[in-house]
């Protein structure tokens, strides 16, 4: 198992640094930074907000910021950028933008698990410039050029 280096926001002294719920799980959760107190969103709300800490990630990896599913399922919270990418160079704080598609108002509290981060491998490649493409059946179809079934 590789090792990920965290390293505390300012003022964060409370918060669980991410991990894992359980043995099995993908993703570690990662709680909202909020020490000016709760953030009432409303339907349609973008916001951003600090998981309370900066990242060491190992070469060759990023962090993907996923919905929690019961988050999203339950109450309507949404990653506009699903997955965004936190890549192996950032060493800023870790953001995480929720989008809120529910109907009530809805409150985050300071260290609620608001997200997950899955940690994955990065496969960079060569960029070449040609005339021509290979064809193929699909060729220049687009979305739903496949059928919907």
């Amino acid at each position: 198992m590789g090792e990920i280096k965290f390293k505390r926001a300012d003022g964060n002294a409370d918060l669980p640094l991410p991990a894992y719920a359980t043995a099995g799980a993908a993703g570690m959760d990662l709680r909202a930074f909020l020490p000016d107190g709760p953030l009432l969103f409303e339907k349609g709300d973008i916001k951003l907000i600090s998981a309370g800490f900066h990242v060491e990630l190992p070469q060759g990896t990023e962090m993907q910021i996923r919905p929690r599913s019961g988050l999203a399922l339950k109450h309507g919270f949404l990653i506009p950028n699903a997955p965004g990418t936190v890549d192996e160079d950032y060493r800023g704080v870790v953001m995480i933008g929720l989008y809120y598609i529910g109907s009530a108002p809805f409150t985050i509290q300071h260290g609620e698990r608001i997200a997950q981060a899955v940690i994955a491998d990065v496969v960079r490649y060569s960029t070449v410039e040609v005339t021509e493409l290979s064809d193929t059946i699909r060729g220049n179809g687009g979305f739903g050029s496949t059928g919907v079934t």
